[in-house]
């Protein structure tokens, strides 16, 4: 093999593809990308037998081929070399020479026979989704998938296609996010779970641009195909919660606030209480404002904010780095807040309509809040 290509695109497209790779990994083959050189293009792949990432670059064919190198080795060196052209080239022995400028390195590859194809995933009848709209929905929901890997099936999000409504499920056992959108061209029903590493790998690569996204799914796979990137990765077997039915039906207190505000004033009171084990804020809901609270060994804090109250008046306690995740991820001015009792989850809601529901377990409260 031996090519010539533009030093900034390929560190590039080498960071894309590196996204694949698990540094935990003992295969030593899988810590490395597949080059591919063909016509007047450079694949580069990076699989790591879950999740696969292929992306095309151009580049000058002098001879094709294809090696396997170290995936860090060979991204570190092409990111340190001068911006210009870059020559790789190999020989039967697998050894890798690059050339740039006054730059020169020898690195040992390996065979490309033994690395492991990715998944065939059909092209055909793909989902168009805009690029801006995949991104945000991801974004609102990926935070609240749970870490825990005795649960495996919550480490994924439920995507779900009815009718031409797609939605964005995560659950992590204390809150649940769901983002809805309706898209004219989803006729076929659909619902899988993808794995969370994915959508995060998925969600930096998308744009604001306004280029869709193609995506599809077999039985076993789902494929995301990004301009000239491909996202194959292995869909989560199991039942997923059936989180309709973890929604509230009725409520006793509904309040209209401003998100900015009631952001603010929880950070503030928050500083407090750093520590996972001691992060508990207290809301007292009253006519026109709602008073948040808390109380450590390192002092107390009182905040008020104003607000629209439908019902009754309540106490209430929530862990407030899952409130704040919640909010932070809100577009609208103006969020509604649903409450039942001070043991049952609260619903937050933008104001202006948009089809997003987080839905927040709250801490039972003690005297020393």
């Amino acid at each position: 093999m031996k090519i010539i290509c533009n030093q900034k695109i390929l560190a590039h497209k080498i960071g894309i593809s590196q996204k694949a790779i698990n540094g935990k990994t003992t295969l030593e083959l899988l810590k490395g990308i597949l080059l591919s050189a063909k016509g007047d293009q450079l694949k580069l792949t990076g699989y790591d037998l879950e999740i696969g990432i292929e992306t095309y670059t151009q580049a000058e064919v002098i001879q094709e081929g294809e090696i396997v190198v170290n995936a860090k080795l060979f991204g570190d060196i092409i990111r340190k070399l001068p911006d210009s052209f870059v020559e790789i080239e190999t020989d039967d022995e697998n050894n890798v020479y690059i050339n740039c400028v006054n730059s020169r390195f020898k690195i040992k590859g390996d065979s490309a026979k033994e690395f492991p194809k990715l998944p065939d995933v059909s092209k055909e009848d793909l989902y168009n989704i805009p690029q801006d709209l995949l991104k945000n929905m991801i974004k609102q929901t990926v935070f609240a998938i749970s870490q825990d890997q005795t649960k495996p099936i919550l480490m994924g999000e439920l995507l779900e296609i009815i009718n031409g409504n797609i939605s964005l499920v995560a659950i992590d056992g204390y809150r649940l996010a769901v983002k809805s959108c309706k898209i004219d061209n989803m006729i076929t029903d659909a619902k899988v779970i993808i794995p969370g590493k994915a959508l995060t790998d998925v969600n930096s690569l998308l744009s604001l641009e306004e280029h869709d996204v193609k995506v599809g799914f077999d039985d076993k796979n789902a494929i995301f195909i990004i301009s000239d990137t491909k996202i194959i990765t292995r869909l989560l077997e199991g039942e997923f919660i059936d989180y309709k039915k973890l929604l509230p039906r009725e409520h006793n207190s509904k309040v209209k606030l401003n998100t900015k505000s009631l952001l603010n004033s929880i950070e503030r009171a928050s500083l407090l209480s750093q520590s996972e084990k001691n992060n508990l804020i207290k809301l007292s809901i009253r006519d026109s404002v709602m008073a948040i609270t808390s109380n450590t060994d390192k002092g107390n804090v009182y905040e008020e904010v104003a607000l629209e109250l439908e019902g009754d008046y309540l106490d209430i306690a929530f862990n407030s780095r899952y409130f704040l995740e919640g909010l932070k991820n809100i577009d609208s001015e103006e969020i509604f807040i649903e409450f039942t009792t001070n043991v049952n989850p609260c619903i937050i809601k933008p104001a202006d309509g948009a089809k997003y529901t987080y839905l927040l377990l709250p801490v039972r409260i003690s005297s020393n809040i």
